[in-house]
């Protein structure tokens, strides 16, 4: 019963997650078709149109496709914080002894596929996109995972997500190193000043939504005008929302009692609707029912689905719209280069740094995880849709590498999951 009661938040999570991975699909080919159409004009004019407001001292007004990249982003963002948050605090990151496997294979994910760029690239021009390949999409992954049934084991599909959420956190810290410039030290001081505001609240056992949210859109603004890339306010955010209930399961299960007894006996069987005083208890109830809660886990439930199902399909719609038959050309270059770091990189230093690290007992890796399954899965951490074309528009102006570089990301995600899934497919292999 205990094991089941664990492992339901993680299958949660990741028939979700897989579930977004089927409509990213759909809204990537949508995309594609539309703006390689007649009507790829429209594709384009759509999210170059402007919206915001100007004031005297103050202009916000950005390209709809900037509004979803820099906002709606902010949002997946701060989804990715609560998980980060989650995971280390209760979740598969808890301790070393949890961490150790996923975390192995995130490094070697990152540091072969980003040496290899380097190595292969020979135009100073594209080199700011070494980062593209490093990171992990969790959704296109996880659905491949779903797609293959009871023939992975659920310590994989934990593995690959643990392992995507550690790719996830080395990619903010890589946002926030190395793709902002011009920064503005004081809007980002007020920025993180009211950020260390809401910590201290939250330490002090004091939050509310309203709260965060207003300040949180302050942040945000803040983030934006001082050059810091405004996404990475919503990680921030995110760390300042506790887990902690407010009060213990005990003290609820107490009141509960009373509250069911209250409402018995103010029951009026003559009405078929409830009395005045049961109303006033279920308005008890409820008020309980949001102390009991985790501030954290409650934000996460109710950001899910949004993000999986509205904010990332959005972005795939509005992003992996490349032209095929383009007029400014492509860099061959840049897109060969993407591909092997991605199909070769991430599958070898995956691989590798896992064996190597077993090898040396440096990580233990559960028993119903195979050779077969650690190669697998480490060529459908080649898949890297979301974030790499997000860390591509960030690395590049010039529309010819923003284009080879996104073709690059697509035919790289495509091979790498396709190798995945005839390897982890293969019963014959262990």
């Amino acid at each position: 019963m205990a094991k089941r009661n664990i492992l339901s938040p993680i299958q949660k999570f990741y028939q979700i997650e897989s579930s977004s991975g089927i409509l990213l699909l759909f809204a990537t080919i949508m995309a594609l078709i539309w703006a390689n159409s007649p009507l790829a004009e429209s594709y384009q004019s759509l999210w170059q149109y402007k919206l915001g407001f100007t004031s005297e001292g103050f202009e916000l007004n950005k390209p709809l496709i900037l509004w979803i990249n820099d906002g709606l982003m902010a949002i997946f963002f701060f989804l990715i914080g609560l998980e980060i948050k989650r995971e280390f605090l209760i979740g598969e990151l808890n301790s070393l002894k949890k961490v150790a496997f996923p975390l192995f294979g995130a490094l070697g994910g990152i540091i072969l596929p980003v040496t290899l760029y380097f190595v292969l690239n020979t135009n100073p021009d594209t080199l700011k996109g070494w980062g593209v390949p490093m990171a992990t999409d969790i959704a296109f992954s996880l659905a491949i995972l779903n797609a293959l049934g009871n023939r992975v084991p659920l310590s994989l599909k934990i593995f690959l997500t643990a392992f995507a959420i550690v790719d996830d956190l080395a990619a903010v810290l890589v946002i926030a190193i190395f793709y902002s410039s011009d920064i503005q030290i004081d809007m980002l001081g007020i920025a993180l000043l009211l950020l260390g505001v809401l910590y201290l609240l939250s330490y002090k056992g004091y939050y509310t939504k309203f709260l965060m949210i207003v300040l949180g859109i302050v942040i945000w603004t803040l983030f934006l005008k001082s050059g810091i890339h405004p996404t990475l306010s919503g990680v921030l955010l995110a760390f300042s929302v506790p887990i902690s209930q407010k009060i213990k399961t005990n003290e609820f299960v107490d009141n509960l009692v009373t509250i069911t007894g209250n409402i018995k006996k103010a029951a009026d069987l003559k009405e078929p609707i409830l009395s005045k005083d049961q109303i006033r208890e279920m308005i008890n109830l409820q008020n309980w029912a949001n102390k009991f809660k985790s501030p954290l886990q409650d934000l996460e439930h109710d950001l899910h689905d949004w993000v999986a199902y509205l904010i990332i399909p959005v972005f795939a719609l509005a992003n992996a719209g490349v032209s095929l038959h383009t007029d400014i050309g492509l860099d061959n270059n840049l897109i060969l280069k993407i591909i092997i770091a991605l199909v070769v990189g991430k599958s070898v230093g995956v691989t590798s740094i896992i064996f190597i690290a077993r090898k040396l007992k440096l990580i233990e890796v559960p028993a119903d995880i195979s050779n077969r399954h650690i190669i697998g899965v480490s060529f459908l951490a080649g898949i890297g849709f979301t974030m790499a074309i997000f860390i591509a528009g960030l690395a590049f102006i010039d529309p010819i590498y923003v284009d080879s570089s996104k073709i690059g990301i697509l035919i790289g995600s495509v091979v790498a999951a396709i190798i995945g899934y005839i390897i982890l497919n293969d019963k014959k292999k262990k």
